[in-house]
């Protein structure tokens, strides 16, 4: 189970990381577990931990945890429903999937189990991985746009480091942070390199 966590603190969870990656398009967070959920926290304001409990349905709001290790102990536990929740519908999925198959339904799960009847069954897989590349492909090509502007700074020789990318977006750190590992390296499939400049500031780049 994956969790995303946007700069409105809204968390989310999804049965993989790749469904995550596919269901949010603003900058986010990502952890699986509560050791990674307490790595990105190091990062947080203490106000901001205490907001993203108090947003939590169901909980009694504070004004402040005795340590953010408290709090990310009693947020993760909460969570956990939404993670129960996400469970069952991808489970449910796959006997429905099997009955659809014993039916001779014509949906497109059981086009691969019809194959040998003939060859129409190919183009039907096909169709959603050319539309899935159309909206990878979407953000780089519209000029003028925060991910546009991202790549041309990562592309530039020497990289760009955070504090760049944050005056260049507007952003939050951990708000970088998470466009670069979502949408560039993992939705655009980049390779977004960290280096250690002379100055000691951290830059990234990736490949022209």
């Amino acid at each position: 189970m994956t969790f995303t966590i946007d700069d409105e603190n809204n968390i989310t969870a999804h049965g993989t990381p790749e469904e995550a990656v596919a269901a949010t398009a603003t900058p986010f967070d990502s952890f699986s577990t509560q050791k990674e959920f307490a790595e990105l926290a190091k990062a947080w304001p203490a106000e901001r931990v205490v907001a993203i409990w108090n947003s939590l349905p169901g909980v009694t709001p504070v004004e402040s945890f005795k340590s953010t290790k408290a709090a990310i102990s009693r947020i993760w536990a909460r969570i956990q429903g939404l993670g129960e929740t996400a469970k069952p519908a991808a489970e449910q999925a796959k006997p429905k999937a099997k009955r659809k198959a014993k039916a001779g339904a014509r949906a497109a799960k059981v086009a691969p189990a019809k194959a040998k009847a003939g060859k129409k069954a190919s183009p039907a897989r096909k169709a959603p991985t050319s539309r899935t590349k159309a909206k990878v492909d979407k953000p780089e090509a519209r000029g003028g746009s925060k991910t546009a502007k991202i790549l041309d700074l990562l592309k530039r020789p020497g990289g760009v480091t955070s504090k760049e990318l944050m005056k260049a977006t507007g952003w939050q750190s951990h708000s970088v942070r998470g466009f670069l590992s979502g949408a560039i390296r993992k939705k655009m499939g980049l390779t977004v390199m960290s280096t250690k400049r002379e100055d000691g500031e951290r830059s990234y780049s990736v490949k022209a």
